[in-house]
């Protein structure tokens, strides 16, 4: 099959139209259409079907927008490994975590990353659902558990827990807590029990759910609960690596705590060269590194 053929075709299948398509390629619509019929033609079949609303694949068309899918994420990683091949780190890096890892660890230190390579361009992809690294959906990834896909380069960053915050102004207005019992007299701020989040986080506040606490302020991811308790509302179910970077807060009921969650690194084995994911790996386990040894340095000096 003619390969202008094949990516023009998938051109108009993620389009969904001729003329949107056109514009991508920068062909006009007569000439996208040309070539489409040429390739039904040559495969004697129905490739899209057509009505006013738009095109919708055929079957046989969504075989070949498969196979056209795969064979361009293949390409697209080797082009990452061409200009990797070069000495200078530059060009994209698609960098996928959870909402709140991304937002308020990663993004705020950056800075260093982009001052060491000032021509990365980083494409910060933040949600819950676990990317397919693979199929190049993104270049690494940071996930709070051992990533179970194959074919998968992965290092263990660190580990974390969830546990209860609260601030200074909220605790000298409302007292501190003593115990589990007492925080029924608090309002409890977290994330909902059924929003996307690691298994530990959920199950300790389904714990502290059945303690019959009379308020709660429930937000669907981190940043907003955090927010919620800098801002004096509560006492935060909050992951412990926020405590450095916000000494405002105050840790309540110390024994209380999530499981062990695992912070992971991964990447595809195809990128085990990047120069670009070396830097970004390098980069992030200094900063993990840090962070352990000056959290090992407070745990030293408190004790």
């Amino acid at each position: 099959m003619d390969w202008d053929k094949l990516r023009i075709f998938h051109a108009v299948a993620d389009a969904g139209s001729l003329t949107h398509a056109g514009e991508v390629l920068h062909l006009s619509q007569s000439a996208v259409s040309r070539q489409i019929r040429a390739l039904e033609e040559s495969l004697a079949t129905t490739l899209f079907h057509r009505h006013a609303r738009g095109l919708i694949l055929t079957e046989q068309g969504e075989m070949l927008f498969e196979t056209t899918s795969a064979m361009i994420k293949r390409l697209e990683a080797t082009e990452a490994r061409i200009r990797d091949s070069k000495d200078e780190i530059f060009g994209h890096l698609r960098v996928t975590t959870t909402v709140g890892f991304g937002t308020l660890f990663l993004a705020p230190r950056l800075g260093k990353l982009y001052a060491k390579y000032p021509d990365l361009k980083i494409d910060l992809m933040l949600e819950e659902r676990v990317l397919d690294l693979p199929m190049r959906e993104a270049d690494v990834a940071i996930r709070m558990k051992e990533p179970s896909q194959a074919d998968l380069i992965r290092r263990r960053l660190m580990n974390i827990h969830m546990r209860l915050y609260a601030t200074e102004v909220y605790l000298r207005a409302h007292g501190t807590p003593q115990s589990l019992a007492d925080m029924t007299e608090h309002r409890l701020i977290s994330q909902n029990p059924a929003t996307p989040q690691v298994a530990a986080g959920a199950a300790l506040v389904q714990e502290l759910m059945q303690t019959e606490i009379r308020s709660t302020l429930t937000v669907n991811n981190y940043y907003g609960v955090l927010q919620a308790v800098l801002n004096d509302l509560g006492i935060g179910v909050l992951p412990d690596y926020l405590a450095e970077d916000f000494p405002g807060l105050v840790q309540v009921l110390p024994e209380i705590a999530s499981g062990e969650v695992p912070v992971f690194l991964a990447y595809p084995e195809e990128l085990r060269h990047s120069k670009r994911v070396a830097a970004f790996r390098e980069f992030v386990t200094e900063e993990i590194v840090a962070f352990r040894k000056r959290k090992t340095e407070e745990v030293s000096t408190s004790g």
